[in-house]
């Protein structure tokens, strides 16, 4: 019965990869017999995705989606087999890789390794989760998580971040499936890769077995070994890619290419189906697989009964990490105090942290930089402070997962320059819609003495272009209150770009606040006289200068000197584009009015400035080594420069 449930799993994968015209069928074939025996080891409940614990299943080779959609369906989730007909079109529920809208997918992987990290993520959730809920009485949180992978995601950089962290927390709750099939795109993975897995794996503090990934009994064995294990798990199987495939078994032509309908006809005539019908699932078939519906339900149920008898402590932490109350938040108060704004946001997460206990994260390696330690809340996995080394990455992809685990507000945290190096899962992220909450430090030129390679010039327009990501780059630590506040209480992940440098206490604002993106920090005072006499001149009759950061108190700056030549200048201080581009057109027209000079400032590339501004005054180059204030000098960023700056402008 095993292997005609297996072959079922194949042939729905290759059907829908061929009405597809376009899929991978290869690894989903070679992976349905590990899926076959692995579906009768998971503990998930099909009629609800939610149930916390759940064992968690991440398939890191998103490309072998077509088996996510045919395990989810025939296990009895919310996905029809009109879903799999429809598979890569346009509104399905069957996307090209697994996307969380789906019932039953965990987290949308796609770019190969992520899944890896992912799980990772999941299993450290689930020990801080256990280690916050559970009591010798009742083990409320006790599940497993899984994660099947291929080559491509072992060979990825992030596969090792991600593994590394796993072995040295010892993360017995985590099982790896790789399924070594030797195959890539291009071919044989010999041509680029020749590492010993297993080697790698054992000097990672994993323990690791090798077995035959289409013989049933070791599949069991492995997976019943589990239990037995103080370490996370690698289970190497060797399997064949698009098996049953004919002459295409073991082809790597067999990876990204639908299969064709007569080498698909010829495979289920050899393993017995009927080889003209395409999505069949026999009765018997479905029969096995729908058991989960009832053991699923079945445990839940019986879960629930613990969650009754959880004591009265433990029910209001569990209530407080599934309902994150932020008015409970006490947020500081930098009301005229000059501060640099990574030491304001160190205040402000740990205002946030003493509040909700759901909130957690870490820095690679550079917490005592980014100001980001929670104070006397211990490390992880007992405490909140999660201590993931040089591995930005890794972190990134682990957070997204404690976003998505449904009890935690995770943060990242690291320097700005290096934000470069966890963009992909930022980009994920932001795709997947989850609060994490991205720190980073060192913001421009006024890094300083640590050169070009340390100082951000393209970085805030690559975030700010990235869809469903809000970029805030608070001018003071009042802002940053504001921006935190604003941040919370969005469905979307956020990035927190913070000055090493302190920076002067802003005024009041006139009109608007942060939750507009961009607002009104500073009126002209020139007479409307004065104004009306320069238009008729033929001179621009107002500047408004618009900023981010440390650049907005420069402005303030270049304002007090043009006013004194009767230079009407308003100031607009803009802590988060994506959120000015949400406003509409008489608000805009308000701060940034027509008749006015709008001249955007930023210590960065600042292109995207062009939207709302007439000039942008901002990097065209990268920094240079040196202290921070000759920085500014150098390149233009005083107010003095940009006086003049605006004055050449309106000639």
């Amino acid at each position: 019965m095993l292997k005609k449930q297996a072959d079922t799993i194949r042939f729905l994968c290759a059907d829908m990869v061929q009405k597809a015209n376009s899929g991978h069928p290869g690894a989903p074939m070679g992976l349905a017999d590990i899926m076959v025996v692995l579906s009768q080891f998971l503990n998930h409940n099909p009629k609800n995705p939610n149930w916390l614990n759940r064992d968690r299943l991440v398939f890191s080779g998103g490309h072998a989606s077509s088996l996510v959609y045919s395990f989810l369906h025939l296990s009895g989730y919310d996905l029809s087999l009109d879903e799999l007909k429809n598979f890569r079109q346009l509104g399905s529920k069957t996307a090209g890789h697994p996307e969380i809208h789906t019932p039953g997918v965990e987290i949308a992987t796609g770019p190969l390794g992520q899944g890896v990290a992912n799980a990772v993520g999941f299993a450290m959730a689930a020990k801080f989760a256990a280690n916050l809920l559970n009591t010798p009485e009742n083990e409320l949180i006790n599940h497993k998580v899984y994660c099947l992978c291929g080559d491509g995601d072992l060979e990825e950089g992030i596969s090792y971040e991600a593994c590394s962290i796993a072995g040295n927390l010892k993360l017995d709750n985590l099982v790896l499936i790789y399924d070594s099939n030797n195959i890539t795109i291009e071919g044989d993975t010999s041509i680029a890769w020749s590492e010993d897995v297993k080697a790698r794996f054992e000097a990672q503090g994993w323990e690791v077995a090798r077995i035959d990934g289409h013989d049933y009994d070791q599949i069991e064995f492995a997976l019943n070994e589990v239990k037995n294990k103080e370490k996370p798990y690698l289970i190497i199987a060797k399997t064949s890619i698009a098996k049953g495939a004919g002459k295409l078994e073991g082809s790597h032509h067999s990876h990204g290419a639908p299969l064709g309908e007569d080498v698909i006809r010829e495979a289920k005539a050899g393993a017995g189906f009927d080889p003209e019908l395409k999505f069949h699932i026999s009765d018997d078939v479905l029969l096995r697989f729908r058991a989960a519906v009832e053991k699923g339900d079945l445990s839940e149920r019986l879960w629930q009964k613990q969650l009754e008898n959880l004591n009265d402590e433990s029910k209001k932490l569990l209530n407080a990490l599934l309902n994150p109350d932020f008015s409970k938040i006490s947020y500081p108060d930098f009301s005229g105090k000059k501060v640099a704004t990574r030491d304001s946001n160190g205040a402000i997460i740990n205002a946030i942290a003493t509040a909700l206990p759901g909130f957690i994260g870490g820095s690679a390696d550079l917490a005592p930089s980014n100001k980001t330690e929670l104070k006397n809340m211990g490390d992880f996995p007992n405490g909140r402070n999660i201590h993931f080394g040089i591995r930005e990455h890794a972190m990134a992809a682990i957070n997204n997962s404690f976003a998505r685990y449904g009890l935690f507000l995770p943060f990242s945290a690291t320097f700005f320059i290096f934000s470069d190096y966890l963009k992909p899962s930022a980009r994920v992220a932001a795709l997947m819609g989850v609060k994490h909450f991205f720190i980073f430090t060192h913001d421009s030129i006024g890094v300083g003495e640590d050169g070009p390679t340390h100082q951000p010039i393209e970085q805030l327009s690559q975030f700010r272009a990235m869809p469903n990501f809000y970029t805030f780059r608070p001018a003071d630590g009042v802002e940053n209150v504001k921006c935190w506040q604003v941040a919370l209480n969005l469905n979307a992940p956020s990035g927190f770009v913070l000055s090493r440098q302190g920076l002067e206490p802003l005024p009041n604002a006139v009109f608007g606040d942060v939750k507009n993106g961009a607002y009104l920090l500073k009126q002209s005072e020139v007479d409307t006289e004065i104004l009306s006499r320069a238009a008729e001149q033929g001179k621009a009759p107002h500047v408004t200068l618009i900023a981010s950061g440390s650049e907005v108190g420069v402005c303030l700056k270049a304002a007090e000197i043009l006013e004194r030549e009767d230079i009407g200048v308003s100031v607009v201080s803009a802590p988060c584009f994506e959120l000015l581009c949400k406003q509409d057109e008489s608000y805009v027209a308000k701060i940034l009015p027509k008749h006015s000079l709008k001249i955007a400032v930023e210590a960065a590339s600042a292109f995207e400035w062009y939207k709302f501004a007439d000039i942008v005054y901002g990097m065209s180059s990268f920094g240079e080594s040196g202290k921070a204030e000759a920085l500014f000098e150098h390149f233009g960023f005083t107010g003095e420069k940009i006086a003049d700056f605006v004055k050449a402008n309106l000639i």
